[in-house]
């Protein structure tokens, strides 16, 4: 397998991706969560490439892509979900399947009710979509969205601090097989000047995507894509019972629950590949 890794022009944003695969053959997206990158996917892509085309941008503010100051560039799901979309056209994908996780949700699940043509198929990796899926361990944030005060941000700054993406990486995970490349590449990107800022923004601004969960859900009704969730059964944030809502508005989606936690590809990377391949070689051949 090789893997290449660009960057392209996204309407003056700058999006780093990696891509793997011929491009002749079905596309996968894959869209990472907070606070990582695109770097979360090294083991889930050779798992896919011989059969897949597979692409996996960084977000805006993440990783290697573009980390505009915020007078410059709005820190809000609706405007990363239009530069992902952007950058799905800039790169002339047609049509894809899409892998999301956590933040990486409600940035596919914008861009396939805004082109349910385009998407193929969705594969859900603790990428919630359902009240029943959030948990307790968001009640800090909650309070933030209620009363966007000084205070109330502050309050939130130790989601960002290394303790918190330790806690995300192993809570849950037998914790000999994390890597901790993963979490101390992600402390490096949240450490740089400024991305603090971004991050509260978006903490902020994810109110906006359980506003949007019923259009979610609409979407899935109305046009009823193949869905397969994958859920780290121990995650501390999304819980099992939003994995088993998909079943509410998709009565055919597969859900699949593994012995893990939040960053379910640290320590089953071969078993999501393998389900996955599964799944879409049922939907896309």
């Amino acid at each position: 397998m090789t893997m290449r890794f660009k960057t392209v022009d996204v309407d003056g944003t700058e999006i780093f991706y990696r891509e793997a695969g011929d491009a002749a053959r079905p596309t996968l997206l894959l869209l990472h969560g907070f606070p990582t990158s695109s770097h979360m996917f090294r083991d889930l892509i050779p798992e896919l490439a011989d059969a897949y085309h597979i692409v996996a941008p960084d977000l805006p503010g993440f990783g290697q892509s573009a980390m505009a100051p915020r007078d410059q560039y709005a820190y809000t799901f609706d405007n990363i979900a239009n530069t992902i979309d952007r950058f799905t056209e800039v790169l002339g994908l047609a049509s894809f399947a899409v892998y999301i996780f956590d933040y990486g949700a409600p940035v596919g699940l914008r861009i396939a009710a805004k082109h349910p043509e385009r998407v193929t198929a969705i594969i859900t990796q603790n990428g919630n979509a359902y009240l029943e899926g959030v948990s307790e361990a968001f009640n800090p944030v909650q309070a933030y969205w209620a009363n966007p005060t000084d205070e109330n941000r502050n309050a939130l700054r130790g989601f960002l601090a290394p303790e918190t993406t330790l806690f995300q990486y192993t809570h849950g995970a037998d914790v000999s097989l994390v890597s901790p490349d993963g979490r101390n590449l992600d402390d490096f990107y949240l450490a740089r000047p400024g991305n603090d800022d971004i991050q509260l923004d978006l903490l902020l601004d994810y109110a906006s995507n359980v506003a949007a969960y019923d259009s979610f859900q609409a979407y899935f009704r109305d046009h009823q894509p193949p869905l397969l969730a994958l859920w780290g059964q121990n995650d501390p944030f999304f819980i099992p019972p939003g994995a088993e809502a998909f079943k509410r508005d998709l009565p055919n989606a597969d859900v699949r629950f593994f012995d893990t936690g939040h960053f379910a590809l640290e320590t089953h990377a071969r078993e999501i590949g393998a389900a996955m391949r599964e799944f879409l070689s049922q939907h896309l051949g």
